[in-house]
Order: C-alpha cells, then sequence, then structure tokens
C-alpha cells in the first residue's frame, strides 16, 4: 500500500511538473508570436503611409528588421527589450521570395537618446548581402561591424537615394505617428537565440532560418510574409 502510495505521489509529481512546463512553453511561445503580430502591424502601417519612400527601397533591400514598441525604460534598467523579428529573401543572394522570420534584439548604445520616454518602433533595411551575412552570425554593432545612415523619407529624397545606398543599413523610427529616418550607430543588432527556439520549437539558428530553409514559416507570420511579397515580390539590383 505504502509503495501504491508513493507511486501516486510520483505520478502527480510528473504531471505537475509536465503541465508547468507546457504551460510555461506555451507562454513564451505565445510572446514571440505577439511580437510577430506586433511587427505585422508596424509593417502594414508604414507601407500604407503616402509618398513614402520605404516601398520603394523594399525592391533593393535583402532583410527587414522590425522592432515594435522599444521602450527607453527597458534600456535604462539595463535589459535587452528591443525585441523583434527579421524577415529576409530566400535563395542565393537573396533574391528569392520572402522566408521565415527569425528573433532579433536590439540592445544599448544610443537607443535610449533615441528614443526619450516613449514607445518607439524601429525599422532596419539591409541592402545588401554582406549586412544581412553580418547579421545571421553574430551580434553587429551598428556603424562598426556594418554601416548605418538613416534612412531617406518622402519623394523629395529620392534623388538622393544612391548616397543611402552606399550604407549596409538603413534605419527608422517611429513615434507618435511620425516616420523618420534616425541614426543608431553604437547600438547593437543580435538574433534571439531563445525566442528562435521559443518559436519554432527547437534549437535553430537565425542562418538556418534564413538561408538553410531549415523551418517551415509559422502561420502566426503568413501576415507578414505575405506583405513583403505584395510589397515587393522581386530583388532589384
Amino acid at each position: 500500500m505504502n509503495l501504491l502510495k508513493r507511486c501516486a505521489v510520483v505520478m502527480v509529481g510528473i504531471l505537475v511538473f509536465a503541465s508547468i512546463t507546457f504551460a510555461r512553453d506555451r507562454d513564451r511561445a505565445k510572446k514571440e508570436d505577439d511580437r510577430i503580430t506586433n511587427s505585422s502591424t508596424v509593417m502594414r502601417e508604414i507601407l500604407n503611409v503616402p509618398d513614402n519612400i520605404l516601398r520603394d527601397l523594399l525592391d533593393k533591400v535583402r532583410c527587414v528588421v522590425i522592432l515594435p514598441s522599444v521602450l527607453k525604460a527597458a534600456f535604462v534598467i539595463g535589459g535587452d527589450y528591443g525585441r523583434g523579428t527579421m524577415v529576409c529573401r530566400t535563395g542565393k543572394n537573396f533574391s528569392g521570395p520572402w522566408g521565415a522570420p527569425a528573433m532579433y534584439a536590439l540592445e544599448g548604445g544610443s537607443v535610449g537618446l533615441q528614443i526619450g520616454g516613449e514607445a518607439t518602433d524601429f525599422v532596419f533595411l539591409i541592402m545588401n548581402d554582406r549586412g544581412a551575412n553580418s547579421l545571421l552570425h553574430s551580434k553587429v554593432k551598428l556603424g562598426a561591424d556594418a554601416s548605418i545612415a538613416a534612412g531617406p523619407v518622402g519623394r523629395t529624397t529620392a534623388a538622393d537615394t544612391d548616397a543611402y545606398l552606399r550604407s549596409e543599413i538603413l534605419s527608422y523610427s517611429r513615434a507618435r505617428g511620425v516616420f523618420v529616418g534616425v541614426s543608431l550607430e553604437g547600438s547593437t543588432l543580435r538574433p534571439d537565440n531563445k525566442a528562435n527556439r521559443d518559436l519554432y520549437g527547437r534549437t535553430v539558428t537565425a542562418e538556418q532560418i534564413v538561408r538553410e530553409s531549415e523551418v517551415r514559416t509559422p502561420s502566426i507570420a503568413n501576415s507578414l510574409v505575405a506583405q513583403m511579397e505584395n510589397a515587393s515580390p522581386r530583388l532589384r539590383f
């Protein structure tokens, strides 16, 4: 009888542990789902801004990083809460259709100075293969490991676009509905490996997601990928 009781206690403990683990994993996955959903919303709203040169620039980019609702308070505390997602073109030279998202984090540097005390969305356009490959392999310090410039906005800047395209990354911010180019030199972008694991249910690197097509696009990201395909179905060199 005592043995049966002990077995029952062990079984209950196993079930409780499994339930807690499942709930924790579900919450983590939901957090990444929310980031993708928010990134999709940010991209849709920005693409719908009238007379915005961003839509024209998309035909020249390899990847786009979207970080919704970055808060200065998070950086003051010392955390790396500038989190979002990167979507890239697939295939050789990043010239194929847009693929599955990889999760990314923005840290430190001049971020706090740029965003003030309010929530700010950031968008990074990765303009060439070197910039894209750098982001896939390691943490990148903006302005040092990869050249970055405040992205142009409005049709009046269209004539100067070639000068901006010499940079590997063009950066933008949006706060209170205002969408502008912004410099974030000194900040870092890195793959968020933990978030990628939570999203895809296994350990997978950003390079495996983007370059090796190790995973399928999760259903939560279908809207974001479709937006990119509709806005820029192919790369124009």
